[in-house]
């Protein structure tokens, strides 16, 4: 159905994880909020991904996104009611260097060291290998699936006139023309990710924006107890700011990409993440392009599965789903340009969107805006 002229005062285009920090910072500041989105749900990186909200990782910027993005989280899932658990995230350390990484951002505080039996008495790993880990307190975890979806629900129900498959095709001005109609906004936000070259293409170009596909997959696994936090592992230390910041680092980057140069060509993130219904998610492989292949290399999804049996005390999983996710990648971890028409752009240009998207677009909507803070007792 095509609509008549509109009015708003904030026109969101983009319906991910960004997108709905955006709303509901408008529409906490009691803002007539309209959010655009070509799809007919969330159906991008917000839903592909581990579901993990990895806080206490995180460093500079990026930690000061992820402190907001966590008060925020725990208030939807509070308010729009979905599964949410603050778990922490356990770090299994397989060698001494991936222990001395740990000891090494330990000492900023947040990261409490673990001997080889107490992790495993939090994760059902193998004995063989395993020189201890970490508990990153401030972490979070969510299902992707269900809390997208749940935050849509909660804003709509507090105002948000949510538009679904309906796209933008031009702005200019205060005005977003738009498959259905044209409305005028006082502030338009474009939160659309790794699609931002479809629509402000001279924007992308001049922040370097490309495309990292990851390949990920979730598994049915009969393991001896629960997995009661996301787990990390070595190639993840070389990967988050935090860890990756220290000078422990380097050596350790350097032993992992020696000795399996296989999985340094996958570029891989070897972690999970156990749902609420006993499955595992597990991956993920990362590959960058303008326009990534859409085809998935099988090696990818035999390294997920040969590792998992490496690390967990468990029988050979089923495999349940195979998916590939998408997200924006750029020279810096995040993109916010003002242009002359007043059009703000948001982006989380690395895989942390779910971790500081919420605090992203919360900050970063507070800057524009120029209003007071957020009513007490909004949605």
């Amino acid at each position: 159905m095509t609509r008549a002229n509109d009015t708003a005062d904030v026109v969101v285009i983009g319906a991910g994880i960004v997108g709905l920090g955006a709303a509901y910072a408008a529409v906490r500041r009691g803002l007539r909020v309209i959010v655009l989105d070509r799809s007919d749900r969330p159906v991008g990186a917000t839903v592909r991904n581990f579901g993990h909200l990895c806080i206490g990782a995180q460093g500079g910027d990026a930690r000061r996104y992820a402190d907001t993005s966590r008060e925020l989280w725990l208030r939807l899932a509070r308010d729009a009611g979905f599964w949410l658990r603050e778990s922490g995230t356990l770090v299994a350390a397989r060698h001494r260097d991936e222990l001395d990484v740990l000891e090494a951002a330990a000492h900023d505080g947040g990261i409490r060291m673990l001997d080889s039996a107490e992790l495993r008495r939090r994760a059902p790993l193998r004995a063989e290998g395993l020189h201890g880990g970490a508990l990153i307190d401030a972490d979070l975890q969510t299902d992707p699936r269900t809390a997208a979806a749940a935050i849509v629900r909660h804003l709509a129900a507090n105002g948000v006139d949510f538009r679904f498959r309906t796209a933008a095709t031009r702005l200019a001005d205060g005005r977003v023309d738009t498959t259905r109609g044209r409305i005028d906004a006082g502030v338009v936000v474009v939160a659309v990710n790794h699609d931002l070259d479809q629509l402000l293409p001279e924007v992308a170009e001049r922040h370097g924006v490309a495309r990292c596909a990851l390949d990920m997959m979730r598994v049915a696994a009969t393991l001896p107890r629960p997995l009661d936090a996301p787990l990390l592992t070595g190639w993840s230390l070389i990967r988050y700011g935090r860890f990756a910041a220290t000078p422990q680092a380097a050596a350790l980057r350097e032993r992992l990409h020696a000795e399996r140069p296989d999985l340094a060509a996958l570029d891989l993130n070897q972690m999970y993440t156990q749902l609420p219904d006993g499955t595992l998610i597990l991956g993920d492989s990362h590959a960058t392009a303008t326009a990534p292949a859409p085809f998935q290399p099988e090696a990818a999804f035999a390294a997920f599965l040969a590792e998992a049996l490496a690390l967990f005390d468990m029988p050979e999983p089923r495999v349940i789903e195979r998916w590939q996710g998408v997200y924006a990648k750029a020279p810096g971890e995040f993109l916010v340009d003002r242009g002359d028409d007043g059009t703000l752009v948001i982006a989380a240009t690395t895989g942390i969107g779910m971790t500081c998207g919420l605090g992203l677009a919360e900050l970063t909507l507070a800057s524009a805006l120029g209003r007071a803070p957020a009513l007490e007792g909004t949605p």
